[in-house]
């Protein structure tokens, strides 16, 4: 039913702003005017963290517990994840390279994700900002709860280990719509499910999956200077 409610609440975000879009209402005339951009990525993610906020409510866990803070070694959690984030890095780089030579020599379109793409476009520092804010903050929350919170857990308890842990990473790595990346975020997806289970708790995924999108967005805005 959360899965079911989160989907709906997709849909019907890019629905909505497809239909302010040909009604020329300003601030959706085009797939990357503000309006468009804040609607869309709040349609998902801004869905999964109030959801999640009644799902956690609902089960009687709070924050606290489910992010594992309650732990006393969190701060042990957060070193755990910057070891790992620094281990992985030069494995996904090197698979985006190799991954663009293979689909070069295919002839196959090396396009951007959606997401480097519409940080590209943004034509208002007030844009870019949101954007920054929404790559290093909540989009690993919201993710983080969805991918590894609730479907690698699903998986898992519905005894199905190999399910969660493939299922759930190559689902992550897919809606990001990106061919060269696909296989890098697979592998990262793999590592922030192993942080997940080795410290029952996620923060220590969302601490890693912050970090690797605020390098990229460093990354991204220097080149773009």
């Amino acid at each position: 039913m959360l899965v079911g409610g989160i989907l709906a609440a997709f849909f019907s975000a890019n629905l909505a702003v497809e239909l302010l879009r040909h009604a020329g209402v300003a601030g959706f005339k085009t797939p990357d005017a503000a309006g468009s951009v804040v609607l869309a990525t709040l349609g998902f993610h801004g869905a999964v963290i109030v959801a999640g906020f009644f799902f956690l409510k609902f089960h009687d866990v709070t924050w606290r517990a489910a992010f594992g803070l309650e732990s006393a070694a969190w701060q042990r959690h957060l070193w755990l994840a910057a070891g790992a984030l620094l281990a992985v890095l030069p494995v996904m780089f090197a698979l985006k390279y190799a991954s663009e030579l293979v689909l070069q020599k295919l002839d196959w379109p090396l396009t951007d994700q959606r997401a480097v793409e519409t940080i590209l476009n943004a034509k208002s520092a007030g844009l870019r900002i949101y954007l920054t804010v929404f790559a290093v903050a909540i989009a690993p929350l919201a993710e983080e709860f969805f991918f590894r919170g609730l479907l690698f857990s699903a998986g898992k308890k519905a005894g199905w280990p190999k399910c969660g842990w493939l299922g759930a990473s190559l689902l992550f790595a897919a809606i990001h719509g990106s061919a060269p990346v696909f296989l890098p975020l697979f592998v990262f997806a793999l590592v922030l499910a192993w942080l997940y289970q080795k410290t029952e708790g996620l923060l220590a995924p969302i601490a890693a999956h912050a970090g690797f999108n605020a390098i990229n967005v460093i990354i991204l805005l220097v080149h773009t200077r």
